[in-house]
C-alpha cells in the first residue's frame, strides 16, 4: 500500500505545531483503528510530498498544480497539497472551494468554532480589528449578523492575506455589499500573505484595518505580542468555518471511514 499524506496547515502556527501534531495523533489513531493508511507525520513543506512528474491532473488529465518536487522545498504550496494524488486528508478555506477546488475534493466534516469568540459550532465570524484607541472591544452579535463599522472603516487601508481567503476580503466584501457598500470603501488593498502579517502591519501602522477568523485571532492573541495593539472594532457574519476535505477520487468506503473516525476522536 502506497504511503498517504495529511496536513492540518491552516492553524499550524510555528508555535502551535507540538499542539498539532498532538491533534494528528489523535486522528492518526483513529483512522488506523478505522483501517485507513494514516501517515506517520503531517505534510508541512513541499518537500514533504511525493514528487509527481509532469505536475498534478485532474482526471481529464489536465495539469491543475505543479509538482511539489519543482516547488521551494521549505515552503508549502496549497493547490499542491489539496490536489495530491496521495493525499488522505487535510484543511481548506471556503474561499478556494468556491474558486474551483470544491470540484476535486469531498468535505468530510467541518470543525466546531464554538470554543473561540466569534466561533458557533461549525460557524465563525471574522474580528475587525484596527489600533487600539482606550475604547473596549465590540463584542460579537447573539444574532451573528455582520457588525461593520461603516464610519468607523471608511477611507482606512485594509490589510488582508490572499485573494482567495474567505475570511481575510471575501467575507467582509459580501457583507458590505449587502448594505449597499464595496470593497471600495477602503482606499488601499494591501495584501500581506497570511493573517498574522495582516494584525502585524495594522500593528506597526502600514494599514488601518483587518479582518481575521476567530481561531485566528485566538492563536494571535497567545503567540503575537503585536495583537495587544489592536482592538475590535466590529465583526463579519457567521459563515461555515474552514472544512476538513479528501480528494473527490475517494471511495465512499474510504470517506465513510473517515467522517466515522473523526466522529469517533471528537
Amino acid at each position: 500500500m502506497s504511503e498517504m499524506i495529511a496536513a492540518l496547515a491552516m492553524y499550524d502556527w510555528p508555535e502551535m505545531q507540538a499542539e498539532t501534531d498532538a491533534e494528528w495523533g489523535r486522528l492518526r489513531k483513529a483512522f488506523r483503528a478505522a483501517g485507513l493508511n494514516a501517515p506517520e507525520a503531517l505534510v508541512r513543506r513541499n518537500a514533504d510530498m511525493p514528487s509527481v512528474p509532469g505536475g498534478i491532473r485532474d482526471a481529464e488529465g489536465n495539469v491543475v498544480a505543479p509538482d511539489p518536487a519543482t516547488l521551494p522545498p521549505e515552503e508549502l504550496h496549497l493547490p499542491s497539497l489539496w490536489l495530491h494524488p496521495s493525499l488522505l486528508f487535510t484543511q481548506t478555506c471556503w474561499g478556494p472551494m468556491e474558486q474551483g477546488l470544491a470540484s476535486h475534493v469531498r468535505v468530510v466534516s467541518q470543525p466546531d468554532y464554538s470554543a473561540f469568540l466569534g466561533g458557533r459550532g461549525e460557524f465563525y465570524s471574522s474580528a475587525l480589528m484596527m489600533r487600539a484607541d482606550g475604547q473596549a472591544d465590540v463584542a460579537p452579535p447573539d444574532d451573528g449578523a455582520p457588525c461593520l463599522p461603516l464610519e468607523t472603516i471608511r477611507g482606512k487601508r485594509l490589510a488582508y492575506n490572499s485573494d482567495d481567503s474567505m475570511s481575510g476580503i471575501i467575507a467582509l466584501t459580501r457583507d458590505l455589499e449587502a448594505t449597499g457598500e464595496s470593497i471600495d470603501l477602503f482606499s488601499e488593498l494591501v495584501e500581506t500573505g497570511g493573517h498574522r502579517l495582516s494584525i502585524v502591519a495594522v500593528a506597526e501602522g502600514r494599514a488601518d484595518v483587518c479582518a481575521v477568523d476567530c481561531r485566528t485571532l485566538a492563536l494571535a492573541r497567545r503567540f503575537e505580542p503585536e495583537v495587544a495593539k489592536l482592538r475590535i472594532v466590529g465583526w463579519t457574519g457567521l459563515r461555515k468555518g474552514l472544512p476538513f476535505i479528501a480528494p473527490a477520487s475517494t471511495s465512499d468506503a474510504t470517506f465513510e471511514k473517515l467522517q466515522s473516525a473523526l466522529q469517533a476522536s471528537a
